[in-house]
């Protein structure tokens, strides 16, 4: 895998995952939706650390410079 994001989408993405595990263990947001969230929160942590995104790879986009 030819990491394709940049140091900035990483750290978003980290934060964004934070928030997200934040609302659904504080309980702030419950159900279905947080489950999705959580879901959403673990593959931007995933992404972030192996800074490679497969969505961006079939309109070969690239953060990284």
């Amino acid at each position: 895998m030819k990491r394709n994001m940049s140091n900035i989408d990483r750290i978003i993405r980290v934060v964004l995952a934070l928030v997200f595990a934040y609302l659904y263990f504080g309980g702030i947001v419950t159900g279905t939706f947080g489950i999705v969230l959580a879901v959403f929160g673990a593959v931007f942590l995933l992404t972030a650390l192996l800074a490679f995104c497969p969505l961006y790879v079939p309109f070969k986009f690239s953060t990284n410079k």
